[in-house]
């Protein structure tokens, strides 16, 4: 469908943000087999969509505002990528202590029947009711701690979520370029001529559509394009998590209730760590990369002080980071009461190119958000494919009944001479597809040079090559998180192999 009709580049659509929202477009734009061009101005998932609390649930908190519609989708969503990407989906068990509730228990076991039982759920198990004081549950909360209520959600490594739909738009024809802007954009009857900057130079390409799924910065891309629609309002909301040592003992998570009734989830992360969050304050300057408040840091912390043993302080903080929710502004009164649900605002028609605004979303919904931006964009497009992603497995996710279990024990089998560890990394990570890492090697010699904390030079190619990696941020932070487990000068080292292998492929 993507003739050329002029000497420039010709698209069907442009797409511009490189987060979750505008990677699931690109993929599902490319499957019915438009011709797509994303353009990211930093890196993939390089705000919001890598700032999340790495889950993919239903959203339970959402039911005291009556969102049942959001609730419903989110869980239905939930199993079905569940299935599409074993490797980096996984359940998840909540405890919901009762302890410090400003909920009678008789509302929360309500909410959590409807939980259970809005989404058609299959997969995870339903919700049980349990004695802290009695069970492993209990493990590191304060005494006193009695009935809690345990339900399941999943667990989403975000920021790879986000990658492999750009990996697997670009596989069905999508041209994803990061660290490229648009400038500007422009309606020439049924075109839009855009110009897009990279690092090196400016061009101009023309497109069928334009999508602007821009995240923080929608408004801004609405201004860059000339005529365009601005009657649709963002509300930016910072979230915050902290990283502290590991708070207790299990792979469960635990949902914390707070006097002012927000809620705090503490997770199970990387092992060795416990994760804490998030926040809700209203952002009011520009969108850009956010960070932690000390008044954030002591919520959290007095958080958790109020349900563990352990006791900690801001000084015990690890690490932390901060991102900012572009949400649907429905003029709520309060940052935690605004909705997660999105909108999808389509501009154009009737002769003149399409522009379609993403306000809002969350991570769970992505995929049938990119569905509904489809429906609104199909008519500019006779002959388009209809919908196809619900169930197709994304990169890395074609493991032989969804067992990754056996799946990982088959790899490790492969590679006996490899540290069982890194192999469950990998596996975890690429999923089928760490097999292009690994390759035949049964030495760590054979996957090139050691960066240290398990990263190896093959797996920096790898990423290079086919995850568009550009810098050690990239690599420790976003498609994996290494950076709380590498030794010192291993950024350092990352960085200085990326410019090399830059000068190299320059030279050539």
């Amino acid at each position: 469908m993507s003739s050329s009709l002029t000497n420039t580049e010709t698209y069907d659509l442009l797409i511009v943000g490189g987060g979750i929202n505008g990677a699931g477009i690109a993929r599902d734009a490319a499957g019915r087999g438009l011709s797509v061009l994303l353009v990211e101005q930093e890196d993939l998932a390089s705000h919001t969509s890598s700032a999340s609390t790495k889950l993919i649930h239903g959203g339970l908190r959402y039911l005291e505002y009556y969102e049942f519609r959001l609730v419903r989708e989110a869980l239905i969503e939930r199993e079905r990528l569940l299935g599409m990407a074993p490797h980096i989906i996984w359940p998840l068990a909540f405890v919901l202590p009762q302890m410090n509730s400003p909920r009678p228990a008789w509302l929360v076991r309500l909410g959590l029947f409807l939980y259970d039982n809005l989404g058609g759920r299959k997969k995870l198990p339903a919700t049980r009711t349990v004695n802290l004081g009695r069970s492993a549950l209990g493990n590191g909360m304060k005494p006193g701690a009695k009935t809690a209520f345990v339900y399941s959600d999943c667990w989403v490594e975000d920021s790879r979520l986000v990658v492999l739909n750009a990996r697997d738009a670009a596989e069905r024809g999508a041209r994803i370029e990061t660290r490229t802007k648009l400038v500007s954009a422009v309606r020439e009857g049924a075109l839009w001529k855009a110009e897009v900057a990279g690092e090196s130079a400016a061009r101009t390409v023309m497109a069928r559509g334009l999508v602007n799924a821009a995240g923080p910065w929608v408004e801004d891309v609405l201004q860059r394009a000339v005529s365009a629609s601005q009657d649709r309002g963002v509300r930016l909301i910072k979230g915050s998590h902290i990283i502290v040592p590991k708070l207790y003992e299990g792979d469960h998570a635990f949902l914390l209730q707070n006097p002012d009734r927000r809620v705090v989830f503490a997770i199970p992360y990387e092992h060795d760590f416990t994760l804490i969050g998030t926040t809700d304050e209203p952002w009011e300057g520009l969108p850009g990369k956010a960070h932690i408040s000390p008044a954030e840091t002591d919520y959290l912390c007095e958080t958790a002080r109020r349900y563990f043993e352990r006791q900690i302080h801001p000084e015990d903080v690890v690490w932390s980071y901060a991102g900012i929710r572009p949400l649907y502004d429905d003029h709520a009164a309060s940052a935690s009461a605004v909705t997660r649900d999105y909108v999808l605002d389509l501009d154009g028609g009737n002769g003149t190119a399409p522009l379609l605004s993403v306000f809002g979303g969350k991570i769970t919904t992505y995929r049938k958000l990119a569905e509904h931006a489809l429906e609104k964009l199909v008519p500019f497009y006779p002959g388009t494919s209809g919908e196809w992603t619900a169930g197709a497995d994304l990169p890395g996710g074609d493991i032989p009944g969804d067992d990754f279990e056996t799946f990982a024990a088959q790899l490790a089998a492969a590679h006996p001479a490899l540290p069982p560890e890194l192999i469950t990394r990998l596996a975890r990570a690429y999923g089928t597809r760490a097999r292009a890492i690994l390759g035949t090697a049964q030495s760590l010699d054979a996957l090139g040079r050691d960066f240290g904390g398990g990263l190896t030079q093959a797996e920096v190619d790898y990423l290079a090559d086919q995850e568009w990696a550009r810098s050690a941020e990239d690599v420790l932070y976003r498609r994996s998180k290494l950076g709380l487990h590498v030794p010192a000068g291993t950024a350092q080292a990352v960085d200085a192999y990326f410019a090399a292998r830059a000068q190299a492929s320059a030279a050539a």
